[in-house]
């Protein structure tokens, strides 16, 4: 019997998983809002919801509890200082998870995952190498 064994295995190994929402928990804290399929969105929103209650306790005993999930000092460094003063006076509830279609390739649900009261300009920042004009009469 498996009672009250929770999660969706996502046909993937645990070490699989883990590794899943650690960089899929980053890029949220990176770029506040990601699209992914409905399971997987489903699955990150309590990761990342008790990562940010981590950070709205402080210390720091919860701060390397909170790298120990996240392994990315750089985000850990955003959820401890700007996050945890953005949802300071809010009981739970930091994600939104809105259904966003089908994928083409395989008839996937999509969602969109995103904090609630985000930064808008958070989305897509340090995507990748930008190439420039220069750049590209260089490499031409």
């Amino acid at each position: 019997m498996r009672h009250r064994v929770g999660g969706r295995k996502l046909q993937r190994t645990s070490a699989h998983r883990t590794a899943l929402f650690r960089n899929m928990s980053a890029a949220l804290i990176k770029h506040e809002q990601i699209t992914t399929t409905v399971a997987k969105a489903k699955e990150l929103r309590p990761y990342v919801e008790k990562l940010i209650t981590l950070a709205k306790k402080g210390g720091l005993s919860n701060r390397r509890l909170a790298h120990s999930r996240l392994l990315d000092d750089a985000q850990l460094v955003k959820l401890f200082d700007v996050l945890a003063s953005r949802y300071a006076d809010r009981n739970g509830g930091y994600t939104r998870v809105i259904k966003a279609g089908i994928r083409a390739s395989d008839a996937s649900p999509m969602a969109i995952i995103e904090f609630v009261d985000r930064d808008v300009s958070a989305k897509g920042q340090d995507s990748g190498p930008v190439q420039s004009d220069e750049d590209f009469d260089e490499a031409a």
